[in-house]
């Protein structure tokens, strides 16, 4: 049976990345599902690990894994790249997006969430309930699994793995400010202000959804990352907006096109939205958001995003959204570097204005 690498190499260059990408995931996954080194696997636990797999990492815009090999295409160019090479660009692709998925499989049991990618949360399938816990775990085992299967020898696997785990960790620890912020203790809208927002979505989202796939791509390219730091501000900056975005359409967006059920106002979520209510709202506007915020009554949440409206912050948020667009553009075309200049300019383009 050919390898995985050497399959990768039978395709031409020309192949469509989007297709390839999901060949390459099929490929991986049968790798550890016939990985039997560290675990006796049973029928059973084959064919849980395997629907779950599925469920769980396959169903998203996998923009975070497509974004490594983007970015690497940019950085090397197309043309000199090898077969070999490409395949590493798509595994590292899939491993971000494994970590993904184990990051949201805990933060839909966190956020007692409904819906994901347009279907039940994975806890919420029958028979799956708090399993969904030990399934997080065994998600972010396989990126150490592939890490280590595809990357050992490399001269930048230890600087993989001690990416992979300085990305976790500020992820986790984002995670932890945004739940201490808006779930322990007595509720408290005064703590909610610009300052805690933006480290709890530079933290939770920034490094692992905009840093970890181009440093990822710099990594395979064979630089260090020290010298990279304007690029990490931008790009975590980029991210920041970007969940500026997902608080705006969880309020506004259509839950059937997005592919989930907002839950920020019910879960007193520091969001954006009630952020920037706070810092514009008169004594009784800010009444009824302390009365209404947090709750899970419909009544409740159909007020507060009233008094979004009438805040009119649908328009604060074009606003700032076109402000940062032409910052954005300013600063990356100050780095001197034109592939930079192109790997964050794709990132942006694909963000700006995105509706889901």
């Amino acid at each position: 049976m050919a390898t995985v690498e050497q399959e990768a190499a039978n395709r031409s260059g020309d192949a469509d990345t989007t297709t390839t990408f999901k060949e390459i995931y099929s490929k991986l996954k049968e790798e550890l599902l016939n990985d039997h080194a560290c675990f006796e696997f049973t029928d059973e636990s084959l064919q849980w690990i395997d629907h779950m797999v599925d469920y769980n990492v396959l169903g998203g815009k996998c923009n975070r894994g497509l974004s490594v090999i983007d970015s690497y295409k940019i950085l090397k160019g197309v043309d000199v790249l090898n077969h070999e090479e490409m395949f590493l660009a798509y595994t590292l692709g899939w491993c971000i997006e494994w970590l993904q998925a184990y990051l949201l499989v805990y933060d839909d049991i966190i956020d007692n969430s409904l819906t994901r990618r347009g279907k039940p949360c994975w806890f919420r399938v029958p028979q799956v309930g708090l399993i969904a816990i030990n399934d997080g775990m065994i998600l972010r085992c396989h990126v150490s699994r592939i890490l280590q299967r595809h990357f050992k020898g490399k001269p930048y696997y230890v600087d993989l793995i001690d990416f992979f785990n300085e990305i976790e960790f500020k992820t986790t620890s984002g995670q932890l400010l945004d739940l201490i912020t808006s779930h322990e203790g007595e509720k408290d809208l005064t703590k909610y202000n610009m300052k805690s927002y933006r480290l709890i979505a530079q933290y939770k989202t920034s490094y692992y959804s905009f840093y970890l796939p181009v440093a990822c791509a710099l990594l395979l390219a064979g630089e260090n990352l020290d010298n990279f730091t304007g690029v990490k501000n931008i790009l975590v900056e980029m991210g920041t907006h970007y969940q500026i975005q997902d608080d705006y359409l969880d309020a506004f967006g259509d839950p059937e096109f997005i592919g989930k059920i907002g839950t920020d106002i019910e879960d007193y979520k520091c969001s954006w939205l009630v952020v920037q209510a706070l810092e514009c709202a008169n004594e009784a506007q800010k009444r009824i958001l302390s009365e209404n915020y947090g709750k899970s009554d419909p009544g409740c949440v159909a007020r507060v995003k009233d008094l979004y409206k009438d805040l009119n912050l649908e328009e604060v948020f074009r606003v700032y959204e076109m402000n940062s667009y032409n910052k954005f553009i300013t600063d990356i075309e100050a780095e001197p570097n034109k592939a930079i200049q192109n790997v964050l300019k794709s990132f942006l383009f694909k963000i700006y204005k995105r509706n889901k």
